[in-house]
Parts: C-alpha cells; sequence; structure tokens
C-alpha cells in the first residue's frame, strides 16, 4: 500500500487508529505529549495515558487517502490547505453537499451536536439539570417545531435534497463512532454521562437559522430598557438617552435610492407606516408627527421611548410590571448565546467600492460581521465546487458558512461577491397580554390559548414537563417560564386604559421567525447566482434574519439590498415599547412588500458603506424599518477613509480595504481629549496620566499607553454620569447591574466585585461603551449644566456639579484604576494589558472542571481597537476592558482576480482542542493579517497540503 494511503471499510466512514495515524502530521505529536501529561492527573497515569491517547487521537479527522462512503454517485476530492481549509469538489449536487456534512462533522460536530440540543431546546439531555431553564425558554420559542413545518410546507425540493445530502454525509461520518471516538468532549461528558450521539436530521440544519434570527433580532432589548425606564426617568431624561439619529453627519446606507414615487403615493393615500419623524428627520420618532405620545409625555421627535395615546405598555406602571420586564431581561441575558453568536449591542462592517476607484479596475468587496468570541469560531471556511458547471451540477462558491448547514453564507461565487450585516429591522414586539382562568382578553373578548405540552429529558435526573401557551396567532406566553414573572404580573399596574388586572398580565412575543420562511432556499439561491437580478430575487427569499446585502460583480455592478419580512404597524405603534395585547389595533398589520424595500445599484458616488447605520433617511421612505438604528460612528469613518483615498484621483487596492478593516481610530476620543486636556488637576500624578493625552492621534494600538488611559477615562466617566443612576430602575429581584467598583478607599479589583454582586453585567440598559453612548455623551457636551453631569460625593473622591468637575472626577478615577491594574509607572502601561481576548470553549470551557476549561480554552491575545472602532473589538464599559467580541472573520474579495482575494477566521477549521488547526489563524487575525483564499482549481491545488478522496 502506497504511503499516506488508508484501508477503506466497506460502507462505512469509520476511521480507526490505523488509518487515522496515516492522516496524522508531525507537528500534532508535542501536543499529544502534553494532553498525555495533562490528563494522566485526571484518572490515574496509567489509565490516563491510555485514555488520552486513543480519544485524541481517535477524533481526529482522516485528511488523506480514501474511504468507502455509501449514497455517493462518484468520487469527491476533499482538498485542505496548510490551515486545514477544505475545497471539496464532485461532480453533482447530491455528492457535494453529502461531502459537505461529512467534512463538517469530521472537523466540528461536537459543535453541531450542541447547537441543535440548543435550538430544540435540549440541552438538558447533554449537561443536566442547570440547563433546564434555558431549554423551558427554548421550547416555549419553539424554534425546532417551526423549523420542521418549514422543511415541510415552505422549501423547495431542491433544498429539501441538499439538506436530505448533508444530513445522510453526517450520519456517514457517525456510523460506527462513540462519542469519544468524535471529540474529546464527549469522553469528558462520559464521566459523568451515559449521553451518545444521535442521527442528523435536515431540520437541525434549518433549525440553525432559528438561532441566528435570534441573535440578531433587532430591538426588544431597547423595547425592555425603555419600559423600565419610563417607571423612574422623565421624558426629557430618555430623551438624552435616545437622541436623534444624526443624519446630517452619519449617511444612511441608501443615498441615491428613488422613493419619491413609492412616497407620495402612500402620503395622497393616507396610508403611511406608522410615523417615523418625518417633519423632524429624527431617529425613532414615535407616534405620526407632531402627535404627543403618553409614556412620562414624550414627544413623536424623540427616538423612541414612546407610542401614541395608550399605546405604551409602562406608561404609569408600578413595580410591578417593571419588575416582570427586568424578570424577562434575565431570562434574556442568561440564555445561551447560539454557542457563541449574540447580536445584542454589536455591529458589523461591510462595504464595496466600485471599479472605477480601485486599482484593477473591478469593485473590492470587504466584510467583517461582529460577533461575540468564541471558540471555535462560529464561521467555518471552505469551498464547494461542481468539476464542471452544468444542470447536474451548479455550485463553483467559497467562503464562509456555518458548521452544521449546507451551502455558503458570506463569500463570492465565479461571478459575485456578497457580504452582510445586521440591519437592527425591527422584526420583534412584545405585547403585555391581560390573562386569565380561560384565556386572554382580546377586543373585548376572552380567546383560548392554544396549548402544548413539552417533556424535557435531563441526563442524570428526572424528567419535566411544562405546558407552553401562545396565542391563537402565534405568539408565545414568555412570562410563563419564570414564576416571577407570574407573580409580579398578578400586581402589574398599567395606565388607566388598561383592562382591570383580575388574575394578572403576562408577556407574549410576536417575532417574524416564528413563522415558517426560505431563508435555506435564500443560501443556495444566493451561491449560484450569476448576476444582480439573480442576487435580488435570492435575496427576497432571505425573510430572516433581516441583513444588509452588499454585492459586487465582475461585470463591475455594485449593489445593495435589504431583504426580509419587515411588519408594518398601525399609527398607534411603532414598536419602541411593549404595547397593550389586549387591543387589535396594536397587532401588525401586514408586510412590506419586497419590491418597496429599499436598495441602490451603482451609486454615483462608486461606494457603499453597512455598518449597522440607518438604512434610508426617514423623509425619503414611508415605512418605519426600526426605532433604533446603530448611530453610524463605523460606517461614517469607513466613508471617510474612502474618500480619502478616493480624492484627487486615487486608487484603493486589495490591502487598502485590509488597512481599513484594522482603523483603531477613537471618533469618541477626538471630541473629548481636546475637553479633558483643558481641566485644571491639582494631584501630579493624574497630570501625569493627563499629559499621555498630549498629540495622542486618537489610535487605539495595543502598545498605546494614551488609549489605555483615555479608555479608562471613558469607562468612569460613563459610570459616574449614568451608571450609578441608571442602576435604580434596573435593579431586579435584589441583584446590581452596576457595580461601584471604585470605593473610598482607593480602587478595588472590579473583577471580584463583579463576582460578588452576582450578576454578568452586561445589561444594554447600562452604558456598554457603544455608539449610542457616543451620541449622548456627544448631545449633552453643549449642556454643560446637565444633571447627568452631576454626581454625589463617595468618601475622599469629590462630587461634581456640572460637566468639567465630572471630567477631572472621571480622570482621577481612571488613574486610581490603572494603577491598581498596570502600576504606578505609566511608562508600563499599554492598551493591550487591558484590552485582551480570551477564547473560550462555549460548553465545557465554560461550565467544565477547572482542569478541562484550561485544556480546551486559549488565550490572552492583547489587541487594538475598541467599542464603535471599525476594529470593533468592542468591550464593554459595564463589565471591564476584556475583549467580548469581535470581527468573527475578515475578507475581502477581489473581482478583477479572485485568486487574489484574502480571508482569515477567528479560530480555525478544526474544533478539536489539540488539533494544529484548533487557533492557528488567531495569532494572524490579531495582528490584522489576511490569508491567500484560492479559488480557481489550479491555485487550490497550489495550496494543497492534504488530499482526501471520498469514494461511493
Amino acid at each position: 500500500m502506497p504511503p499516506n494511503t488508508t484501508a477503506t471499510t466497506g460502507d462505512t466512514a469509520t476511521t480507526g487508529a490505523t488509518s487515522v495515524k496515516s492522516g496524522r502530521k508531525k507537528g500534532r505529536r508535542a501536543r499529544l505529549i502534553v494532553l498525555v501529561l495533562v490528563l494522566a492527573i485526571i484518572g490515574g497515569v496509567a489509565y490516563g495515558a491510555y485514555w488520552s491517547i486513543s480519544t485524541v487521537r481517535a477524533s481526529f479527522p482522516q485528511t488523506t487517502g480514501s474511504i468507502k462512503l455509501d449514497g455517493l454517485s462518484g468520487p469527491v476530492d476533499v482538498k485542505r490547505d496548510g490551515y486545514g481549509i477544505p475545497q471539496i469538489y464532485a461532480s453533482s449536487d447530491e455528492d457535494l453537499f453529502m461531502a459537505q456534512g461529512y467534512v463538517q462533522a469530521q472537523d466540528r460536530f461536537y459543535e453541531m451536536d450542541v447547537r441543535r440540543h440548543m435550538t430544540s431546546g435540549r440541552l438538558s439531555e447533554m449537561f443536566g439539570k442547570g440547563q433546564v431553564e434555558n431549554d423551558e425558554f427554548l421550547r416555549t420559542l419553539g424554534w425546532d417545531r417551526i423549523a420542521q413545518r418549514e422543511y415541510d410546507t415552505k422549501l423547495s425540493a431542491a433544498t429539501k435534497k441538499y439538506l436530505q445530502a448533508y444530513a445522510k454525509g453526517v450520519n456517514a461520518y457517525l456510523q460506527g463512532k462513540d462519542g469519544e471516538d468524535i471529540s474529546l468532549e464527549y469522553a469528558a461528558l462520559g464521566f459523568s454521562n451515559d449521553y451518545k450521539p444521535g442521527k442528523w436530521t435536515p431540520v437541525d440544519s434549518v433549525s440553525w437559522l432559528k438561532a441566528m434570527a435570534w441573535d440578531l433580532r433587532g430591538n426588544m432589548q431597547d423595547e425592555i430598557d425603555r419600559a423600565l425606564m419610563t417607571s423612574r426617568l422623565g421624558p426629557q431624561q430618555i430623551q438624552d438617552l435616545y437622541p436623534a439619529y444624526p443624519y446630517s453627519r452619519n449617511k444612511p446606507i441608501v443615498q441615491e435610492g428613488r422613493y419619491d414615487d413609492l412616497t407620495k403615493a402612500f402620503q395622497q393615500s393616507g396610508a403611511a407606516n406608522t410615523a417615523q419623524g418625518t417633519a423632524s428627520g429624527t431617529q425613532g420618532a414615535t407616534g405620526t408627527p407632531g402627535t404627543q405620545g403618553t409614556a412620562g409625555g414624550a414627544t413623536g421627535s424623540s427616538q423612541g421611548a414612546t407610542g401614541t395615546a395608550g399605546s405604551s405598555a409602562s406608561a404609569g406602571t408600578g413595580s410591578g410590571l417593571t419588575s416582570q420586564l427586568g424578570g424577562l431581561y434575565n431570562v434574556l441575558d442568561d440564555l445561551p448565546t447560539a454557542v457563541g453568536v449574540n447580536g445584542q449591542g454589536i455591529g458589523s462592517n461591510s462595504w464595496v467600492v466600485a471599479g472605477k476607484y480601485t486599482v484593477k479596475g473591478k469593485p473590492l468587496l470587504a466584510n467583517d460581521p461582529h460577533l461575540s468570541a468564541s471558540l471555535p469560531s462560529v464561521w467555518y471556511q471552505m469551498g464547494l465546487h461542481c468539476r464542471t458547471v452544468s444542470a447536474k451540477c451548479q455550485y463553483d462558491v467559497s467562503g464562509y458558512t456555518f458548521a452544521g448547514m449546507p451551502g455558503v453564507i458570506i463569500g463570492h461565487n465565479a461571478k459575485i461577491a456578497w457580504g452582510m450585516t445586521n440591519s437592527g429591522v425591527d422584526v420583534t414586539d412584545l405585547y403585555l397580554e391581560k390573562v386569565s382562568a380561560n384565556g386572554y382578553l382580546y377586543d373585548g373578548k376572552i380567546r383560548p390559548f392554544q396549548t402544548r405540552e413539552e417533556t424535557i429529558e435531563v441526563a442524570g435526573g428526572k424528567a419535566k414537563t411544562i405546558v407552553v401557551r401562545q396565542t391563537q396567532d402565534g405568539m408565545p406566553l414568555l412570562s410563563d417560564r419564570d414564576d416571577e414573572l407570574v407573580q409580579v404580573g398578578k400586581r402589574a399596574n398599567v395606565n388607566t386604559a388598561a383592562p382591570d388586572r383580575g388574575d394578572g398580565y403576562g408577556i407574549a412575543l410576536r417575532w417574524t421567525a416564528l413563522d415558517p420562511g426560505t431563508s435555506m432556499d435564500a443560501v443556495f439561491a444566493l451561491d449560484k447566482a450569476a448576476d444582480w437580478k439573480d442576487f435580488r430575487a435570492a435575496a427576497a427569499l432571505f425573510d430572516v434574519p433581516s441583513q444588509n446585502l452588499i454585492y459586487a460583480d465582475t461585470d463591475n455592478h455594485i449593489g445593495y439590498t435589504l431583504p426580509g419580512r419587515i411588519p408594518t404597524r398601525s399609527a398607534k405603534d411603532d414598536g419602541s415599547v411593549p404595547a397593550p395585547g389586549w387591543e387589535s389595533k396594536y397587532r401588525w398589520k401586514g408586510f412590506v412588500k419586497q419590491d418597496e424595500l429599499p436598495y441602490e445599484f451603482d451609486p454615483k458616488r462608486g461606494y457603499i458603506v453597512t455598518a449597522n447605520q440607518a438604512v434610508v433617511d426617514p423623509r425619503k421612505y414611508p415605512y418605519t424599518l426600526t426605532t433604533d438604528w446603530g448611530y453610524g460612528t463605523r460606517s461614517q469613518r469607513i466613508a471617510d477613509l474612502i474618500e480619502s483615498k478616493i480624492r484627487g484621483g486615487g486608487k484603493i487596492s486589495t490591502d487598502d480595504m485590509r488597512q481599513m478593516q484594522l482603523d483603531n481610530s477613537s471618533e469618541i476620543a477626538k471630541l473629548l481629549v481636546p475637553k479633558l486636556l483643558k481641566i485644571n488637576l491639582d494631584d501630579p500624578d493624574v497630570r501625569e496620566a493627563q499629559k499621555l493625552l498630549e498629540g495622542w492621534d486618537y489610535t487605539q494600538d495595543a502598545d498605546s499607553a494614551a488609549a489605555a488611559y483615555f479608555n479608562a477615562v471613558w469607562r468612569n466617566l460613563l459610570k459616574l454620569a449614568f451608571g450609578n443612576k441608571l442602576s435604580k430602575e434596573v435593579r431586579v429581584k435584589g441583584q446590581c447591574l452596576w457595580v461601584d467598583k471604585i470605593d473610598s478607599t482607593g480602587p478595588v479589583d472590579d473583577d471580584a466585585k463583579v463576582r460578588e454582586c452576582g450578576q454578568r453585567d452586561a445589561d444594554q440598559a447600562q452604558p456598554d461603551g457603544g455608539d449610542r453612548w457616543f451620541e449622548v455623551v456627544r448631545t449633552l457636551m453643549d449642556k454643560p449644566d446637565s444633571d447627568w453631569w452631576k454626581t454625589p460625593k463617595s468618601g475622599t473622591r469629590p462630587g461634581a456639579e456640572n460637566r468639567d468637575q465630572l471630567f477631572a472626577r472621571a480622570m482621577i478615577d481612571a488613574r486610581w484604576e490603572l494603577t491598581a491594574k498596570l502600576g504606578k509607572d505609566i511608562d508600563t502601561w499599554s492598551w493591550g494589558r487591558l484590552h485582551r481576548l480570551f477564547l473560550k470553549n462555549q460548553t465545557l470551557g465554560t461550565e467544565g472542571p477547572k482542569l478541562l476549561q484550561y485544556i480546551l480554552n486559549r488565550g490572552p491575545w492583547k489587541l487594538s481597537g475598541g467599542e464603535a472602532t471599525v476594529n470593533a473589538s468592542g468591550w464593554n464599559a459595564a463589565g471591564g476592558y476584556n475583549v467580548v467580541w469581535v470581527p468573527s472573520m475578515r475578507m475581502v474579495v477581489n473581482l478583477a482576480d479572485l485568486d487574489k482575494s484574502k480571508w482569515i477566521n477567528l479560530t480555525g477549521a478544526s474544533g478539536h482542542a489539540f488539533s494544529a488547526h484548533y487557533t492557528d489563524q488567531t495569532g494572524k487575525w490579531a495582528k490584522g493579517e489576511l490569508l491567500p483564499w484560492s479559488f480557481s482549481a489550479k491555485a487550490v491545488d497550489r495550496s494543497t497540503s492534504d488530499t482526501l478522496v471520498l469514494k461511493p
């Protein structure tokens, strides 16, 4: 038998010790020795050595030789480069996607298995009773039930065929394997749990799209925040915290779209959707233009703490509803973040530049979605290639997908490229429901709930059965999932327009993803789209989550489109706060037609930027898309970088696009530092720190002492101005959501204080350093005597009566804090020492034994960048400086020569902890480097390190 070939095992995909050994790389031997030594401690030297070697070696994928797979119609080549990234070559669509399932299962099946248990509310089957409450909530949402209906009734026959082929490939990999043959994590779970992985189903793949939609669902958290705020804050205070979108400074995505006729028609018919401040052009106006809202009396010119008369579910609320919404807040915050994906307060960047402004004369497209840091990365890089593109085999595409899903989500084919960012469109609404023993009140009549029983199996424990209730229009009652929510609902006090409380009030959810859709069809349609027309048709199928889609093609066109099922609401409700569920006038009226959604094609300016800013100027568009856009800090910075490059005839290269992705400039520092330098400080140590800001270029490099000090000042400024004030109305169930981290005796360990508080302290009602808080502070700069700038004396720390005094206090506190964290000598300070990335395995790496966490987790890496910068290595001002969300991948597609495109992932291709490809891309990612991205057959062959042949 020739070297590097593997004996096949009949019709199975089993890889025993011999076959796995043949595909092993020498570089892994050192890692195996380390693992042997570590795991030997767990169960004794002799048993530990045997267990670790057999487990780890058996779970690594075979990457060379050949394997027989029943179900293939012909041979499939799997070519992996030096980073383990696979490129698959097949002669039929079904073979292509079957091989994709097999290969992803090789690298990531444990991750896939955890994801499908999360989406189906079955985490307790794997991890025991600690996940029961999460499972209850997820069963109430019913993602897997919707996915099944989607599969049964909505998806095309071709899509079902591909999903079936993918599942067949996954199951071919699983055949004949025990858990410990698949992954180290299963072996660890086996110590206390007899869980065995089951077969993969097509619905498992579809369900994952529901998890993504949940994480990118829009403004539901903001609805809760505003409802909580109205119980304690006045209308002007709420308006201060939700300032108008700065349309004159930060441009929306669509600037040259033509909607004049559409807008005029709606104005003439009187059918314009719920008002959006068209008279003033503000962000998120509530009620029709000039209409007085009722929640705390805020008017239609503010960002949206209110609705029109009677629409606010929180107007006049007492502590009952405040506690109820706060309880829901905690439930949402405790949910798993979809194995690393979490869209709360997080943004993304994508932009495209037309060929007239590029070095090679064809478009360049960049994308870097910002998501919670996870290990392994949520993204999986791969190429899917038909040897000959034909009716039998239609795909030649490469990019990023999710382990557990066929196709490519973001990337390019031979003709077009596309990227995505979250649009932030409001597709979720909360409704306060008047509940009785017989059902819920609706237009003066009692309707019975639709109910179902759900049984939750618990590893090592007793099963639990719950009853899920939903309204007749499909809204699940979220408040059923928390005993305290039920009790406080009985005491909820709402405005006088509400019915008598009776047995209390519940909270129900309306969300577009609870309806069956066609997003899975969209994935395959995007992958084979050949032009703008195909792209738009594919995007129309992408109903949830609603994303900003940018486009470029080899024929030198660029474009943007906003897809999605976007609800229309009555003039009584703009979706900014929970609405009364007992009146039908607050229910959704329908959905915006696809041909009326915003888009741009070949705009004259020659580029399109999407970074979660407003999609349209509301004065030029008749529908309310949301009241909660991002404020455009990143998008405008990207636009400015492009303009500065092309001004005077300059041209943009692939590397210029990469450099833009790494821009660390702090927009808030540009505003604040000149003010901070004017503050008189008596303490020489604080004055020494202040001098760091003199001559600083506002760039947040990892080695910058000035960036470290400024961000500490910013964090303490937010705490003093807002944190201590806001914590009062969101303190529920005895949990403190902001911790006073610097007390009267001097600096203390903030991490210890957070642990003492017992709350993860990352709630959006608290200052998180995001660009909404940039805008809040910016608008308050012209109000130096605002009450927000006032703070009482604390121990030996002085109080503040105005803006400059509070700035002085923040600078003093920042000096204390960094002295404690980094030492008194400012010459040793750097932003990277504070701003670190720790990558944690999303299951046993966070909840497992400490030794197992040590084995599975990696880091830290010292990072540049920061919140609301283009290089958005985000941190939460409420919880510390460590990185909590990141550019989860970066890519730049060169439409002049696709083989000159570049890409990188946050971690690596493999989910196996001691694989050479577990985190082999992270170091380069942290430095801002990109890897070559081979696409053509010749380029792939040149980069191939290992070839595996899958045979029928």
